[in-house]
């Protein structure tokens, strides 16, 4: 049963990457029917749209390789069971017992969240107690920090590594597609009004537009809802399902202000912000809430009741 189940995984895998294929070639035939097609060919006062075009799209392609390629993180070995633990909880049939075993592995970890029956947030599938924020991708097979979402179109978890080049990959291919339905869109009139010159152009300008237009409204609405994630600071997973903390489920437990939840994702030099490169703060696995006014990493907080005498 091995081999079947082996082969059926990697065709998944091979799968999973047709959405980043269909994007690149969508990209890649931009690129040509706006630089060959549009300009190149009628090169005169379109110069200056070369130039901002290539700076939209070297920063779109930029931030969406970094988004596709950054790896997601994973829980520290300190999360990890000890060994003579491990086999204990594997060997224990009865839950309570198990999280017995769980409280006392977890009691100098930095942890404020767990499940919403009250018990520690443990991966049988990985083996770690999880980490705040932390979930297991079923699409990935394994836990990544922070995670976000599953994202299809990058074929990777956005989570902790990537959620800045996320967000610019956002940003930039919503410029990039501006950018060409606003500059387009005069000769795309002429086409409508048979004032455009009859040539193989007619048909990228026509199509240009159609799809930059589409991806626009798409792309906006996606942008828009992530940036409102980063203000409030919450992962989609917390906007549809809030955190558990000792003091029950609250929504706004990560949120430190505006300014400091965008200072979370983007860092704190300013400089950065606009360039794909990781500046995020923390290591992703221990974030300040504003239910404990200090920093997990430098007072570890017991969460858990010490386990009962059996």
């Amino acid at each position: 049963m091995m081999a079947p189940t082996h082969v059926l995984r990697c065709c998944q895998r091979g799968l999973a990457w047709i959405p980043v294929i269909f994007i690149s070639l969508v990209v890649c035939w931009s690129y040509y029917a706006y630089v060959v097609e549009l300009c190149i060919c009628n090169i005169g006062e379109k110069i200056i749209y070369l130039v901002f075009f290539h700076l939209s799209f070297g920063m779109f392609v930029w931030s969406y390789v970094k988004t596709i390629f950054s790896k997601p993180a994973n829980p520290s070995n300190e999360f990890c069971l000890p060994k003579a633990e491990k086999e204990r909880y594997e060997k224990e049939e009865k839950p309570e017992f198990q999280q017995e075993i769980l409280w006392r592995a977890a009691t100098n970890l930095p942890l404020y969240t767990r499940t919403g029956t009250g018990a520690v947030r443990y991966c049988d599938r990985c083996q770690v107690i999880k980490p705040d924020r932390c979930h297991h991708c079923s699409a990935c097979d394994m836990c990544v920090l922070k995670m976000d979402h599953h994202c299809p179109w990058v074929n990777n978890c956005v989570g902790f590594s990537n959620y800045k080049f996320f967000i610019l990959f956002l940003a930039y291919s919503l410029v990039y597609c501006l950018f060409i339905a606003a500059t387009v869109l005069q000769y795309f009139i002429k086409f409508w009004t048979n004032e455009l010159e009859d040539t193989r152009a007619k048909f990228h300008v026509l199509f240009l537009f159609f799809v930059a237009a589409m991806f626009c409204i798409s792309i906006l609405s996606l942008f828009s809802y992530h940036l409102w994630l980063v203000g409030k600071n919450r992962s989609t997973i917390e906007a549809f399902r809030a955190p558990v903390f000792r003091t029950g489920s609250d929504k706004n437990g990560f949120s430190l202000g505006f300014r400091k939840n965008i200072v979370q994702v983007f860092g704190d030099q300013k400089k950065y912000w606009l360039l794909p490169v990781f500046t995020s703060q923390g290591d992703g696995m221990t974030f300040p809430t504003r239910l404990v006014n200090i920093d997990p990493e430098q007072a570890p907080v017991t969460l858990y009741p010490e386990p009962s005498k059996r």
